[in-house]
């Protein structure tokens, strides 16, 4: 009778901590549907050149996040669902990134679909994640630039358990592009090479409240190293004004036998904030016999990847002047207004001179602040590219994006 008791017991409790792990699990848990119509066209400016590339489509992007079960480690699950439906397009005016390439017909597909799961873990303040990735990092960061996000297929490990100090490591195997519904191996942007791992640590450190420094090491397999360090200092100059700087440095050589690389890129980032206006100015050089390598679709995490252009070609030296404007000063919360120039020379190309270009964006963004639009957002992007040894263009964008909360 005592061990029946005891059984009984024992069940009862295993019950009561199953529900207690199951309610945590679903207690955090969050949904959220987004929608994006965008229309992308850009126009070819050089003789010789194709007249545009121009493509209408609508996606739609889907993230369930569990919370954690109860335990001294929770555990939890991540889904995320993506779908691309083609709206205008034509085999004359593809390849804008929006859509995947039909190459029976020459255009683009129709539609395409994405499925992502991702397993996660976490110890009080540590966290691992296994599966899809979508995150962002100085030495590699998700694409979310077009219609469908970029993610990344591996391991991903942070920890925020000492004060000030956030560690960070990962083990990247694939890689999806944002038109694409497939994981493919990863390849350096303008180097070459096809690797299966990317593999990176390091750390953020705030030294004081204001003051943070950064380090990081990385590796694509057989291609290339890359050791980063970065500053970033937000100083309060008077009520309403603020000076932040932003310094990084990256060195990169090559791994294994791929072949010879050597970069370094140095970059500055002056912005002068004073009530509803930010003026900023920035500083990128390229030093090195190679451009500046990083994972071919990914961002590469430099002060002058602006809308197009990278400005990491060989020797490159470049600079920018930025404007920035929140309308909510004057009784327009929620209306946005940005615009900058580049200009970039001394890049080592194959025809006499020097190469030089540059690059003006123009952003003007508008998201409804209450009412049962709450959330829509409309976004302009304008883009005009010169250079006398790349492509002319001339670029516009236009987002229209809509978030629901499902619970």
């Amino acid at each position: 009778m005592k061990r029946t008791h005891l059984n009984l017991a024992a069940l009862s409790a295993g019950a009561l901590l199953c529900q207690h792990a199951q309610a945590a699990f679903i207690e955090g848990s969050q949904g959220q549907l987004e929608l994006r119509n965008f229309y992308f066209n850009r126009d070819f400016r050089q003789s010789g050149a194709r007249d545009k590339a121009e493509e209408w489509a609508q996606g739609f992007v889907l993230r369930l996040q569990s919370g954690y079960t109860a335990g001294t480690v929770g555990f939890g699950l991540d889904a995320l669902g993506m779908l691309g439906l083609k709206l205008d397009s034509g085999s004359g005016t593809a390849g804008t990134g929006l859509l995947p390439a039909d190459l029976g017909a020459g255009g683009s597909q129709d539609e395409y679909s994405k499925l992502g799961l991702t397993a996660k873990a976490k110890v009080g303040a540590t966290e691992l994640k296994v599966g899809t990735l979508f995150f962002r990092d100085p030495v590699i960061s998700s694409n979310d630039t077009r219609l469908l996000p970029q993610t990344f297929r591996g391991g991903l490990v942070t920890s925020q358990d000492i004060t000030g100090l956030k560690l960070i490591g990962g083990h990247i195997d694939r890689i999806k592009a944002n038109s694409s519904s497939d994981f493919t191996a990863m390849t350096a942007n303008r180097i070459g090479g096809q690797s299966n791992g990317f593999d990176f640590a390091g750390g953020d450190y705030a030294l004081t409240r204001q003051l943070t420094t950064s380090l990081r090491y990385a590796k694509l397999d057989g291609v290339y190293q890359q050791y980063y360090g970065g500053l970033l200092w937000n100083l309060p100059v008077a009520p309403g004004q603020a000076l932040k700087t932003d310094l990084r440095y990256a060195s990169s050589r090559e791994d294994g036998n791929f072949r010879d690389l050597d970069n370094r890129a140095l970059g500055a980032m002056l912005t002068y904030s004073l009530g509803s206006h930010a003026f900023g100015a920035g500083y990128q050089r390229m030093s090195g016999a190679d451009p500046f390598p990083y994972i071919s679709g990914s961002d590469p995490y430099l002060v002058n990847f602006v809308q197009i252009g990278d400005f990491a070609n060989v020797d490159e030296h470049s600079w920018q002047l930025r404007y920035d404007f929140d309308f909510s000063a004057l009784g327009l919360p929620g209306l946005t207004f940005m615009t900058r120039y580049v200009s970039g020379d001394n890049v080592e190309r194959s025809a006499p001179g020097q190469g030089k270009e540059w690059e003006r964006n123009t952003d003007l963004g508008y998201v409804i602040q209450s009412g049962p639009l709450k959330n829509l957002g409309l976004k302009w992007r304008n883009a005009t590219v010169r250079s006398n040894f790349g492509n002319d263009l001339d670029e516009n964008r236009l987002i229209v994006s809509y978030s629901v909360p499902l619970w």
